[in-house]
């Protein structure tokens, strides 16, 4: 885990990261429920995704390893039988602190092996994270919002050769898919032990290897097909430019600093169902009794530039 795995973890947080800074002043009409709503930029978006993803690796790299040396049941029998005079439980501890685990003072025949099933458990969930961005990045391709790039040796469709399939996500969600299989099971299996030893943990820990190494074949698909991306701005201002009903939110919002009453429902009646065109929102503008001033400033609004400050989000990751 520490010497393949997180390496290998964390370069690929980067290149989210550094795709979020990138595209942080790309306005992205968002899509919550999978309808047009408040817009945001793709960068904050990766930005989310890649604050999600350094804290589980955070999580990751301070997960305590245990260890212990106490007998077969835990209860140093034979070491005071040899010893009586000795410190066994002192002894114990310097042992293992000396090889770099945390000490187990109490356990039976086995270290109890909560912390691997709570390590496996943020390692899925680490997964889990990058699973979110496989899906939402597909979603992006099959809207227009990226396209990849052609050639690298890419086929495409057997028999639609406009096609360029986001085959890189898709794999990599198929082998996030057993990963978290693998490390689900490790997670709920791994603390339970009959009484004082069986033996089923043996059998599932030799996979531990089989879920890191589906992990990492993940990985490396999800950074080939993050390689291959292009922003399509076109598709992206479209859709912006279709959506003026989203500035209802702004809008309204106004109107209730100014005390007008009902601005929600106003606005409801106005946008819900059937949209807005630019015309109508400033029209309805116009004729609200809110100051000069605060009529200018909602005039200036655009979805594309109603943004917050999602790009400085972005920066900051």
């Amino acid at each position: 885990v520490e010497e393949v795995w997180l390496p290998r973890a964390d370069a690929l947080a980067e290149a989210v990261a550094a795709m979020a800074v990138d595209l942080r002043d790309v306005p992205l009409l968002s899509h919550t429920h999978g309808q047009p709503a408040t817009p945001t930029t793709m960068g904050k978006e990766l930005a989310v995704l890649t604050y999600r993803l350094q804290r589980q690796l955070r999580r990751i790299e301070g997960a305590e390893y245990l260890g212990k040396i106490n007998g077969a049941t835990g209860t140093y029998g034979a070491h005071l039988a040899a010893v009586p005079e000795a410190d066994w439980q002192e002894i114990s501890r310097t042992f293992v602190e000396g090889l770099g685990l945390t000490w187990n003072p109490l356990t039976t025949q086995i270290e109890s092996h909560d912390w691997q099933a709570e390590l496996y458990a943020d390692v899925a969930r680490f997964n889990r994270v990058l699973h979110n961005l496989c899906t939402d990045v597909w979603t992006y391709i099959s809207m227009g919002y990226f396209a990849q790039v052609r050639g690298q040796g890419t086929v495409g469709s057997s028999t639609m050769p406009h096609k360029v399939n986001p085959i890189d996500f898709e794999n990599a969600e198929g082998n996030f898919g057993i990963a978290n299989a693998l490390f689900e099971h490790f997670s709920a299996k791994l603390p339970i032990s009959r009484w004082q030893r069986d033996l089923t943990d043996s059998t599932v820990l030799r996979n531990m290897g089989v879920g890191l190494g589906y992990a990492l074949l993940g990985y490396d698909s999800l950074a080939k097909g993050l390689g291959k991306l292009e922003v399509n701005p076109q598709r992206l201002d479209a859709d912006l430019d279709a959506a003026w009903e989203v500035l209802a939110e702004a809008v309204q919002t106004v109107m209730r600093r100014h005390g007008l009453p009902n601005p929600y429902e106003q606005l409801k009646e106005l946008t819900r169902g059937k949209g807005i065109s630019a015309e109508a929102l400033q029209t309805f503008i116009e004729e609200l009794a809110i100051p000069a001033e605060a009529k200018v400033e909602l005039k200036k609004l655009t979805p594309a530039g109603y943004v917050g400050n999602a790009a400085a989000q972005a920066k900051r990751i």
